[in-house]
């Protein structure tokens, strides 16, 4: 389930990239843009978007002990399953747009190339939990990480587990995001963030225009 939404069903949008990237301004700012405009808005993440969601977060972020690649790849799926079952889903069926910070991509960068598990087994196993779904738009914000390193180092906030890792690891998983983004140009969206957030947002706010302009299309037809 992907490309231009069809009746009756609303539209669903991912914010990918690395950490510091700006993902949750964003994401904030196109939430506000759409709100005004009269569409109803479920904002969320990965993991974390639901009670459960949030165990799972705390588990694969904060866990300090050592977490087994595949057992945190499990993880992740078992959080996204019950996600899209209890919320993304339900929210597309009313018709809402649902903004998501984080998915199945982000799976595929992080633990397919950064624990090195396999892009396509990762992927295999987020579509399989997730019964298919998949965005109508995923934004990829790309910043080298070194310079995002630098805005994270500039939060004063501790580092996660996958925040802490090496550069190494995080080239791996930047390399892949742009390469998940090439195979798949229609869905992805790639901005440098290194940019004015304002005009990140322009960007973002015209790709989705679009694609609102093409789903209030289908539906006049349909009637």
């Amino acid at each position: 389930m992907t490309g231009v939404p069809g009746p009756g069903r609303g539209v669903f949008v991912t914010f990918e990239g690395g950490d510091g990237v700006g993902k949750t301004t964003q994401a904030a700012l196109l939430q506000e843009w759409l709100t005004a405009r009269g569409h109803t808005v479920v904002r969320t993440r990965e993991p974390g978007g639901t009670e459960v969601g949030v165990l799972i977060r705390d588990i694969v972020l904060h866990h300090r002990g050592e977490i087994a690649p595949r057992a945190e790849a499990l993880l992740y799926a078992a959080d996204r399953a019950h996600h899209v079952e209890h919320l993304v889903r339900p929210a597309l069926e009313r018709g809402d747009v649902v903004i998501q910070d984080r998915y199945l991509d982000s799976s595929v960068a992080y633990q397919g190339a950064g624990r090195v598990l396999g892009r396509e087994e990762v992927r295999d196993l987020s579509v399989w939990a997730t019964e298919g779904l998949l965005p109508d738009l995923t934004v990829l914000l790309d910043l080298d990480p070194a310079r995002a390193r630098e805005r994270l180092d500039a939060d004063e906030k501790p580092f996660d587990r996958l925040e802490s890792e090496r550069g190494a690891f995080h080239d791996s998983v930047r390399a892949e995001f742009l390469a998940l983004a090439e195979a798949e140009p229609d869905r992805f969206l790639v901005l440098d963030a290194s940019r004015v957030p304002a005009d990140l947002a322009t960007d973002i706010q015209g790709r989705l225009q679009a694609l609102l302009e093409a789903d209030a299309g289908v539906v006049r037809a349909a009637d």
